[in-house]
């Protein structure tokens, strides 16, 4: 069932969006060559801490797996759902993806994206902005009365031209009080099908593209999904808001 929210429901959603888009803002510039990615995730507990929000994804069950980080952080091949490890450093040259999802007062915020260390391969850096604007070009598409596959379709063909593997094993997701609810947001689709956009619905959107095929495998933790041939992968996320005239992004700083 899709949930509409109310105008106080929006109102938390709006205020735990932007505590999240700030922790995404200011971890961001803590990724550098040398650090840890536990040390980004110690890092994200103390901004969630700084503004007023805790995190979603620690503790978060799915099965018999527990997922122990507090946000989600994935280098290079590995798609999302990657763990902090004091043993996982970061490089010149890497992709790291920072997965950002709170709760403040109920609500969730969750928004996401590719951080490039210093140089990286051309091919790379093409990924990241292509991933980026296919989100952007997907948040655009939004509309009253428009549906779920119009905006699957804007993404997939922004991104047809560089012959990327979409995501398919994950996609996009309603929010509110749950970090997944109906209705699910493929990055791929038939424009004229799926659910129709109302307005009050709150939806993260996120493509996750990979450089070569789109299939992925899991590692022996349970959790961190892999390109299957190796290849790096990026992720940008935004949580936004249908509205009466069109769309509000919420993840804004």
């Amino acid at each position: 069932m899709i949930d509409l929210k109310s105008p106080d429901e929006v109102s938390r959603m709006r205020s735990a969006c932007v505590a999240a888009a700030r922790v995404l803002q200011d971890l961001a510039g803590l990724v550098v060559p040398g650090v840890s990615t536990a040390g980004l995730d110690a890092a994200a507990r103390g901004l969630m801490a700084r503004h007023g929000c805790e995190s979603a994804c620690h503790g978060y069950v799915v099965g018999r797996l527990t997922y122990p980080g507090y946000i989600c952080i994935s280098l290079n091949d590995e798609v999302v759902h990657g763990i902090g490890a004091p043993d996982r450093i970061v490089r010149e040259g890497d992709l790291v993806s920072l997965d950002v999802v709170v709760r403040r007062d109920g609500y969730i915020g969750d928004n996401a994206r590719t951080v490039m260390v210093g140089k990286v391969a051309p091919e790379a850096r093409q990924l990241c902005l292509d991933t980026e604007q296919a989100l952007h070009a997907g948040i655009a598409s939004i509309r009253p009365g428009s549906r779920v596959g119009d905006l699957s379709a804007a993404i997939q063909a922004a991104l047809a031209p560089g012959g990327y593997g979409i995501v398919r094993d994950f996609v996009g997701h309603g929010v509110g009080r749950k970090m997944h609810e109906e209705p699910q947001i493929p990055n791929y689709g038939k424009a004229g099908t799926g659910p129709k956009l109302l307005p009050g619905m709150a939806l993260a959107i996120e493509p996750m593209v990979n450089l070569g095929t789109h299939k992925i495998v899991m590692a022996a933790d349970g959790w961190t999904a892999r390109t299957a041939d190796g290849k790096v992968s990026a992720h940008f996320e935004h949580t936004v808001l249908v509205t009466e005239t069109g769309v509000e992004i919420l993840t804004l700083p």
